[in-house]
């Protein structure tokens, strides 16, 4: 039972400002200010972005459509970006990175939530997750952003990677976009097709829109052409676009070698790196009172977590910034480009860095 509607919580957030004052200035502790608004209505929060599950719709057969509505205190957010989702398992506060799919005026956003074998958090919210739930989200992050230059758009997806280019491409048709737009999108079964209803919709809609599923499983059907994992002549047509794409690192890579144009990437998937012995290394975790023997090879955030540590993560790949921490004295390297870094206070990603000799972390 709430005593306040959602929507007049919405309304209400701006008036909390005067509240955050006092909090800031510690007049106020934000725990307790929280349980008082918690208790108005289970989505209320002072700073924190809560959100109600307002509707559930599966797009294909291992991606589903969450619809959730905030409570006001979402900032900025726009189509491209991601979220992380949290939620606390058997004590243990688990958060996972899911992108926008759509943002509406109103509070309501939806998040695409694929189904991935031994997902102990994705899973749960496909199976368990009800309407009228409530869940923690954080600040949206991400730079895919819809060119403004070239003579049309090439979006590229592999598997759950349209869900990050799905929300571009309706705001930009939604907004007068007239210039070609292809989109490409790479999956193993049929079933898998997500969104193809509307896809297929829009392409009535939309005359400057062309939508082409290409089957990469054992099954894929010879109908499908020109069908199977990204070629260079799936390209044809797009010289002098500019291109979106979203997938696992080994499809990025491949996209890159096949594509000389601009483009714009984003990858779910830890970059692909040869496999590597690595040189024994120190590793420091100050915070934590820790130091164990590691490696060169290695991301730290694997070998803090063989160690015993639970670091906040999220997307492990780079992107979502939750592992990200500092680097107090020693060399590490980032996997994705190769950089090295040194400066001590420097904020680095755990998830992406591998240490180049002993490191000390605050950790």
């Amino acid at each position: 039972m709430t005593l306040l509607p959602l929507s007049l919580v919405r309304r209400l957030a701006p008036w909390l400002r005067p509240v955050r004052a006092l909090v800031a200035g510690q007049w106020l502790r934000e725990a307790e200010v929280d349980a008082v608004l918690a208790w108005l209505h289970p989505a209320w929060r002072l700073r924190r972005v809560m959100a109600q599950v307002v509707g559930r719709e599966w797009v294909s057969d291992d991606l589903l459509a969450l619809r959730l509505r905030c409570n006001g205190n979402a900032r900025n957010w726009r189509p491209g970006q991601h979220v992380q989702l949290y939620l606390e398992q058997g004590g243990v506060r688990h958060c996972r990175s899911y992108s926008l799919t759509r943002i509406a005026a109103d509070g309501c956003v939806e998040l695409g939530i694929r189904r991935q074998a031994g997902g102990r958090l994705s899973n749960w919210l496909l199976d368990h997750l009800g309407v009228g739930a409530v869940l923690e989200l954080g600040q949206a992050q991400g730079d895919l952003q819809w060119p403004q230059q070239g003579e049309g758009v090439g979006l590229l997806a592999a598997g759950s990677g349209i869900t990050a280019l799905l929300g571009l491409l309706r705001e930009a048709l939604a907004c007068g976009y007239a210039a070609p737009v292809t989109l490409l999108h790479y999956v193993r079964e049929a079933g898998q097709k997500a969104y193809a209803a509307e896809l297929q919709q829009l392409m009535q809609r939309y005359p400057n829109l062309q939508v082409r599923w290409l089957l990469t499983g054992q099954a894929a059907s010879a109908a499908v052409e020109p069908g199977g994992r990204l070629r260079a002549e799936h390209l044809l047509g797009m010289q002098g676009f500019s291109l979106l794409a979203c997938g696992p690192a080994g499809f990025i890579e491949t996209l890159r070698q096949h594509w000389a144009g601009p483009l714009q990437s984003e990858a779910f998937s830890p970059p692909l790196r040869a496999v590597e012995t690595g040189a024994p290394v120190r590793l420091d975790f100050v915070r934590s009172h820790l130091q164990v023997a590691g490696d060169s090879a290695r991301n730290l955030l694997e070998q803090a977590e063989a160690a015993g540590l639970r670091p906040l993560h999220g997307c492990r790949q780079g992107i979502c910034t939750t592992c990200t921490c500092t680097l107090l004295g020693g060399r590490v390297r980032d996997l994705r480009s190769g950089d090295v870094f040194a400066e001590p206070g420097q904020p680095i990603r755990l998830c992406v860095s591998a240490p180049l000799g002993d490191v000390q972390l605050e950790l």
